[in-house]
């Protein structure tokens, strides 16, 4: 049973169901007390009236014998002799009891009320069985609109119980009728407390929705857009190496068609690596790291480019700077800066690396003998496809993007400023060394 209407109106009826029956018992209950009480009060007062008016006249008789009436008067003398009966009848109480009081007579129990005077006794009987049989019908009537007004009262709640959950219903038929593109946020007007922060919530949502969708559009039309250069020169490298009349034309057009390759092949690694790191992409497993060994391991990838370019390395890397991780974005976060280090730094210069523990937070510098970046520049180069400088040193504007995006993910800062060489200094500020990595 998942309905809210249907438990809502299964616990209402049960609530109704058990009170009903609780004020009908109690109802009944008094009832039948109040007209027993009542049927005792009816014979007290017959017989004082009779004790009062000290014989029965010859009318009065005549009323009480009649065999439609419930009660039966006795008198006896005082010495036991019976003097008056109101009427015939097979089974009397054949002795008195003052006060009210339940005799058994002839198979059957009588409610009695006796009094006396000095010269007689007065009693006056009822069948116990009719006094019974009349106070339960009196107690059942008080009871039946209680009974007849319950289904009523059902059908209300079911009515009630519809109209109180219909801003839900409602809210379900505006979700059901939107399509995939409809990210408009839902009408809060007019809801109850109860279903205002539903729609709160679920507003947030598309609107975080809307959001990954415009970064996804957005990263897609960048992507196909930077995608487009280097597809076109690769096609016309092949034109070039088709129409080489030599051999030495023919390598030229060879290493010119592997030099686009490899520019492509990197833009693509890059692309993929900044999917990877946005908001809202799926979370790698973390495990347990040494920042050093990421520093190492990303030098020894990007040796051969320094080599071509004449650039040394140097590092200082402390041992043990654990942290908590996703490795492979954490080895394009670092392969990404060392690899920019090299590429704007002039060839034979020197780029360091520094992975040390800083205030208890493992901490990676990066400096190069670039130009640098202009203080008013340094929070516009992190955005996606910007590049720095004069556009000489082949890239995509992706390195800086991919290192906040991951950056962030981990729970790190990125700060750009001066480098002692005279370039450009990156330094990335983890978590403390503990290792609780924010996600």
């Amino acid at each position: 049973m998942n309905s809210i209407r249907v438990r809502l109106l299964a616990v209402l009826l049960a609530a109704l169901a058990i009170s009903a029956a609780f004020m009908g018992w109690v109802t009944y209950r008094n009832v039948l007390a109040e007209t027993v009480a009542l049927f005792d009060y009816q014979l007290r007062q017959m017989a004082l009236s009779l004790r009062d008016q000290g014989e029965i006249a010859p009318g009065q008789a005549g009323a009480l014998a009649d065999d439609q009436l419930d009660f039966v008067i006795q008198i006896w003398s005082v010495d036991g002799r019976a003097i008056y009966a109101s009427r015939a009848h097979s089974a009397l109480p054949s002795r008195a009891v003052l006060g009210l009081a339940d005799v058994q007579a002839g198979g059957q129990t009588w409610r009695t009320f006796s009094v006396t005077t000095p010269s007689r006794v007065i009693q006056v009987a009822q069948p116990l069985a009719i006094r019974q049989r009349l106070a339960a019908d009196a107690a059942l009537r008080s009871v039946r609109p209680l009974l007849l007004i319950a289904p009523a009262l059902a059908l209300a709640m079911w009515w009630l119980a519809a109209l109180t959950l219909q801003p839900l219903r409602q809210l379900a038929d505006g979700v059901r009728a939107r399509d995939a593109q409809s990210l408009e946020p839902l009408p809060a007007a007019g809801l109850p407390d109860e279903v205002a922060p539903l729609v709160g919530a679920l507003n947030a949502l598309l609107q975080r929705l809307g959001a990954s969708l415009d970064t996804q559009r957005a990263f897609v039309a960048d992507a196909a857009h930077e995608l487009r250069s280097p597809l076109t020169a690769l096609k016309l490298q092949v034109q070039l190496l088709r129409r080489a009349g030599d051999a030495a034309a023919r390598d030229a057009a060879v290493a010119a068609l592997a030099a686009g390759i490899e520019r492509a092949a990197r833009l693509v690694e890059q692309l993929l690596a900044l999917a990877r790191s946005e908001p809202g992409a799926p979370a790698a497993p973390r495990e347990a790291l040494d920042l050093a060994d990421l520093v190492r391991q990303a030098v020894v990838d990007t040796v051969p480019l320094a080599q071509a370019r004449g650039t040394e390395f140097e590092l200082h890397a402390e041992t043990a700077l654990p942290l908590q991780g996703d490795r492979a974005a954490l080895t394009a976060l670092v392969r990404n800066l060392a690899d920019n280090a090299v590429r704007y730094s002039p060839p034979g210069s020197k780029v360091e690396l520094a992975a040390e523990l800083r205030d208890g937070r493992p901490t990676l510098t990066v400096d190069d003998a670039g130009p640098g970046i202009p203080p008013a520049d340094r929070e516009r180069v992190f955005a996606r496809f910007v590049r720095r400088g004069d556009g000489a040193q082949p890239g995509s504007g992706l390195g800086l993007a991919i290192v906040r995006a991951v950056a962030a993910r981990h729970g790190a800062e990125v700060e750009l400023g001066s480098s002692p060489a005279g370039g450009l200094r990156v330094s990335v500020r983890f978590a403390a060394a503990t290792g609780a990595a924010a996600a």
